[in-house]
């Protein structure tokens, strides 16, 4: 013990603990003033990491120096040569003392200029800060990574000539070609709040790029778009895309940039119409087929009290698009397209500047034409009028998905959802994305969340019947399609269901019924049903059916869990060219299905058969 004091008191004496103190305090000074600095003058990350280490590996020595020698009048000397008794210990403990108040002192004006200068400037440098990663090569041949690379350099050196906005070089983001780090970690190594990232293809004499634009802190999307051009106008490409993301930028970070809107009442100042129009509105979002011919009553009403409400014929365009594509047939379908075709072209006669316009008559190509870029460019151009229109954002993340990219619809509508946080559609929407991309539990919460918000709502139960199938569930598939709203979504529900069943003559029986009863207007459900068996030539029948009725079901295709396992047939693609899409690569079944699959065979039913015919 007596040991262990005097060890300690030696320490004291030769000012081991004070220099431990200055040490530590120092270290810390410098690390801060580093850290705080490296934004403002690109010190890289691993310079500052490197400076920790050094710090922490040089304690120790810095203590065995302190033990070993005393800084006295005379310059440094050795303990051993300092005679006992002596006070230069005494005197270089005061001297210590005032150095580390010095450096405390240091360390507290660090701390507050960076909380009311450095902090403050640089968050507003960095909100104005953005990284171009490297473009990936959608051609996938190593001799055209050239291309992709160079359009991301163009990009890089088109957005440094903007005054304000602080570019990532390229030298830092192209380090993080291929990385499967977080858009956090990345914006924050590379010091950028916004990262621009995308994929480019070149083929026969085009060029197709897509871009995103995405908020490093969080990863979610701010700005999507697709360029498609003739190689000849790559230059004004280049300046296009430039000039679209700058603009997206300043939409953001600039106070009042935003697109002033009237909103939904009319220019007239009608009330009465405003009033039918608000009526037409709560129809519409309670989604059934009477709903939707009320809605379109009322606003029949609104435009015929003012003929020049613009948004009134707009939603009345919309509501008939929807009411034809989920629930009508035959000459009624045709007819209320037909409807809709000339709202839409109304509204944009009147009001040319219109996002609810270009709504409607995106949703009309989408659904009544199959024109899919046609339709995608019209919800871009009704965001770019109103970048608050969270309808127009579901919209387009409806068509990323009907192109093969849930995972971009996905994120387009869960910004929707942010400012829109109650609409029981968008969030029914989510999860069929959710459920495309496999993540079933985060889907399934999302339709229980669409039935709590809108317990008359269609659909919910039916996609959670389907969660159970690609589980492999075939009893909590039938709970779930009995749960169905009764009519035709349950109808379908069930048909699907009774396929992962132990009976079999039940579920040939259901296939039946659906294609006797609702051949006409619900051929890509059973197209889905056909698929789920395993019978992928009546599969192929009904999809091809599907096209000629103008089924909308046919915008689910590339992210249908259902219809996964048909990819492997090489009739896919071809149907695919046929209807406008992407063709669709090769691959393996869904997972799930898969899963599922493996539960039952099947042998055709000539009740099935003799049906079709």
């Amino acid at each position: 013990m007596n040991r262990r004091a005097s060890f300690i008191s030696e320490l004291r004496r030769r000012n081991v603990f004070r220099a431990a103190t200055f040490y530590a305090a120092s270290a810390w000074l410098l690390v801060e003033v580093v850290t705080q600095l490296s934004s403002l003058f690109d010190v890289p990350n691993w310079a500052v990491r490197w400076i920790v280490i050094a710090a922490v590996v040089g304690f120790p020595f810095a203590m065995t120096f302190a033990w070993l020698y005393e800084w006295t009048p005379s310059g440094i000397k050795r303990e051993s040569d300092i005679a006992a008794g002596d006070s230069v210990t005494h005197l270089t403990g005061k001297q210590l003392d005032r150095l580390i108040i010095l450096v405390l002192a240091l360390a507290t004006l660090v701390l507050l200029a960076n909380k009311f200068v450095l902090h403050p400037r640089m968050l507003a440098l960095q909100d104005h800060s953005i990284a171009v990663l490297p473009l990936v090569n959608a051609n996938r041949d190593a001799q055209e990574q050239y291309f992709s690379d160079g359009l991301s350099e163009d990009l890089i050196a088109a957005l440094s000539r903007f005054h304000g906005l602080k570019v990532i070089n390229r030298n830092s983001t192209f380090k993080f070609r291929d990385s499967h780090e977080d858009s956090n970690s990345i914006g924050k190594q590379l010091g950028a709040a916004h990262l621009l990232g995308g994929s480019v293809r070149r083929q026969g004499g085009r060029i197709e790029v897509m871009l995103e634009l995405i908020r490093a802190q969080d990863g979610s999307t701010l700005w999507s778009q697709r360029y498609e051009r003739p190689y000849a106008d790559l230059f004004v490409l280049q300046d296009e895309i430039s000039a679209s993301v700058v603009h997206a930028l300043q939409a953001r970070l600039v106070q009042g940039s935003r697109r002033a809107t009237t909103g939904d009442r009319p220019a007239s100042g009608d009330l009465d119409a405003y009033n039918a129009f608000l009526q037409g509105s709560f129809y519409e979002a309670r989604g059934s087929e009477a709903d939707y011919r009320k809605a379109i009553d009322y606003y029949t009403q609104a435009c015929k009290i003012d003929p020049g409400y613009a948004n009134a014929h707009a939603a009345q365009s919309l509501v008939a698009t929807r009411l034809a594509g989920r629930f009508l047939e035959g000459d009624a379908m045709r007819d209320a397209y037909a409807m809709a075709r000339k709202e839409a072209a109304q509204a944009l006669a009147l009001a040319p500047d219109s996002a609810l316009a270009y709504l409607a008559r995106g949703r009309l190509r989408v659904w009544a034409d199959f024109d899919w870029r046609r339709g995608e460019a019209d919800f871009q151009r009704a965001l770019q009028l109103d970048p608050s229109n969270d309808a127009a954002r579901i919209a387009l993340g409806e068509v990323e998905a009907t192109l093969g990219r849930p995972a971009v619809a996905a994120r387009l509508t869960e910004q929707a959802l942010v400012n829109d946080s109650l609409n029981a559609r968008a969030w029914h929407a989510l999860g069929t994305y959710l459920m495309s991309l496999q993540r079933l539990d985060e889907a399934a919460a999302k339709f229980h969340k669409a039935a709590e918000l809108q317990p008359g709502m269609f659909g919910n139960q039916e996609q959670l019947a389907i969660i159970a199938i690609l589980r492999g569930d075939a009893a909590a598939a039938m709970h779930e399609a009995q749960l169905e709203h009764a009519g035709d979504w349950r109808n379908a529900a069930l048909a699907r269901s009774l396929q992962i069943g132990q009976d079999r003559k039940a579920a040939d029986a259901a296939l039946a019924d659906l294609i006797a009863h609702q051949a006409g207007k619900a051929a890509y459900q059973i197209a889905q049903v056909q698929a789920l068996r395993g019978e992928a030539d009546q599969a192929f029948f009904w999809l091809d059916r599907a096209w000629a009725n103008r089924d909308a079901g046919i915008s689910l295709l590339l992210f249908d869990p259902l219809m996964v396992n048909l990819r492997t047939d090489p009739r896919f693609v071809q149907f695919c060219a046929k209807a406008g899409l992407p063709a669709a690569p090769i691959s393996p079944a869904h997972p799930a299905t898969a899963m599922a699959m493996r539960h039952f065979s099947f042998t055709p039913a000539s009740a099935i058969e003799n049906a079709i015919v």
